[in-house]
């Protein structure tokens, strides 16, 4: 990396989110995308401020182009360099499955072009089914419907399968409840062609919309699966492909998420052992030792799962139960830097009795009879996507229970990260011939860069480096930070390899280990970085 690409990003690497902030309220409020017509050419459109939109018409189905359509939402930020120095649009996946791009673009666009330069278009797109583009994934008729089946809180997508004695059973009959809403609401059979095969087409035929042969690419966590999927199908249209908070391919396609579980215990320990570090002015549930305060927090946990308590803050209400808890330490751990303070001082109010600051760490928006219909869909799109790809799961209770049973030897996190496997055991719906792997091929266009943090609690680092052996060539970019993707804590370094990559197609030396220009307990409650500690749906 030059010390010139370096300079570059100092005034801006704060700027950068420790995490995207996914939420659809500034999207939703400032342009109305039913005002577009979808076509096969880009036609841009003015919307939010400073970007311009359009609806991408691709095929539905790609053994079938003349039948029927979807429609890809899509977002740029402009180029702002001459025609002579523009390099094409630069695409963006924030993660999910379900999780919206142009959301994303639209909220983050300008510190990315800060960080990649102004020869790219910065642009975020909706897989096909999500959030603004159609035809949207959902299996209810009416929001109403929707919330009071699954209400839009954090643990309805981590729900804890320890909770209680009948938890699992409980929780395999809510998935296959929603397996048989989405069977019989599938107008026309169009749920089968919502894969991540079709995703990977969909991203080609925005590239040539751009009048470019090569997909420039950045995909963060699912992003990643994506991105590997596409340079699998299509190694000879790559042009420049970031991978960063690398899952497992093999147990994506499997439905088996064991393998995303082997650091996030290891995550969990660096909040007692910096709590401790911290000392109790700037970590409020601090004790003695790490060993004390993980004593500290069994008791709360098991006192928690005893009696819930009730939560009153001035824009919600609600009840902190064992769910609650356990969701918000997982959360926590997805971008440290920024919620471990937060989390320290909610736990210690939560032992003191209030349980206010917990409650509002994860507190799902308030639901409104009669407010515009959303457009965010996460859960169906997840279980869509995810549960669609993956080889069917065929579990019965029994074979649940076991498969739950052995993940709790790899993490103490496995009553929340084995849903998956439970998510999909309710799943119908898939398509004959679609990609289910292996991912990997023996010569892309271009090599990958492949991007993983020493410690990530759902993707670790061990995905990266299998990830670097599928695709001979790539290179292995580390950042030495606790929590999930580069998008966890703010790097000069990161940023300048990342600028290297795509304007010159420099790759890091082997072996090449980034900092992170941010310290867990910072600034005491508050945190040092910008983003919050939601994660992003698996």
């Amino acid at each position: 990396m030059s010390e010139a690409n370096g300079e570059t990003m100092l005034s801006s690497s704060f700027l950068f989110l420790a995490a995207l902030q996914l939420t659809t309220t500034l999207a939703v409020s400032q342009f109305d995308w039913e005002t577009l017509d979808a076509g096969t050419t880009l036609k841009w459109t003015p919307c939010y401020q400073g970007f311009q939109c359009t609806l991408l018409q691709v095929p539905l189905d790609y053994t079938a182009p003349t039948g029927s359509n979807a429609s890809i939402a899509i977002v740029r930020l402009p180029s702002a360099a001459p025609k002579s120095e523009y390099r094409g649009p630069l695409l963006f996946n924030p993660g999910g499955p379900g999780s919206s791009g142009v959301d994303a673009i639209v909220q983050n666009g300008a510190a990315f072009a800060t960080i990649f330069g102004s020869e790219f278009d910065i642009v975020g797109f909706d897989p096909r089914g999500i959030s603004y583009s159609t035809p949207h994934i959902s299996f209810f008729n009416t929001d109403v419907e929707r919330e009071l089946t699954i209400p839009s809180n954090p643990n309805i997508v981590y729900p804890s399968i320890n909770a209680s004695s009948d938890a699992l059973a409980r929780e395999l009959a809510h998935w296959q409840l929603l397996g048989k809403l989405a069977v019989a609401r599938d107008e026309g059979g169009y749920l089968q062609h919502m894969t991540t095969d079709n995703i990977a087409r969909d991203m080609l035929r925005i590239t040539e919309a751009f009048g470019f042969g090569k997909l420039q690419y950045w995909g963060v966590s699912y992003g990643s699966v994506l991105g590997a999927t596409f340079a699998s199908l299509f190694p000879d249209k790559v042009g420049r492909l970031i991978i960063d908070g690398v899952l497992d391919m093999d147990g994506y396609y499997h439905a088996n998420s064991t393998s995303q579980m082997t650091e996030t215990d290891t995550a969990l320990q660096t909040f007692f052992d910096s709590c401790v570090a911290a000392g109790p002015a700037r970590c409020a549930f601090h004790a003695p030792n790490a060993s004390a305060i993980a004593t500290n927090l069994a008791a709360l946990t098991t006192r928690i799962r005893a009696q819930p308590v009730a939560a009153v803050t001035p824009a919600a209400h609600g009840i902190v139960d064992f769910d609650a808890l356990r969701n918000a330490l997982l959360a926590a751990l997805f971008a440290p830097y920024d919620s471990f303070p937060p989390l320290a001082q909610a736990l210690a109010d939560l032992a003191a009795g209030n349980a206010s600051a917990m409650y509002t760490l994860n507190a799902p928006p308030p639901f409104a009879c009669g407010a515009p219909r959303s457009s965010a869909n996460p859960l169906e799109s997840y279980m869509t996507i995810a549960c669609g790809d993956a080889a069917p799961v065929a579990d019965d209770l029994a074979s649940l229970r076991a498969f739950y049973e052995a993940a709790t030897s790899v993490s103490s996190f496995a009553d929340l990260l084995a849903s998956t496997r439970v998510v999909c055991s309710g799943w119908k719906i898939h398509r004959e011939g679609r990609f289910q792997g292996p991912i990997g091929a023996r010569n892309t266009s271009f090599p990958l860069l492949i991007v993983g943090n020493t410690v990530d609690p759902v993707t670790p680092l061990a995905g990266a480096v299998k990830a670097v052996q599928a695709f001979p060539g790539s290179v292995l970019l580390t950042l030495d930070a606790i929590g999930h993707t580069s998008l966890t804590a703010p790097s000069r370094c990161i940023y300048g390899y990342f600028r290297e990559y795509f304007v010159n197609g420099t790759l890091p030396a082997l072996g090449t280990v980034c900092p992170a220009d941010a310290v867990l307990f910072a600034d005491g409650r508050k945190g040092n970085a910008t983003a919050s500690g939601t994660p992003p749906k698996r």
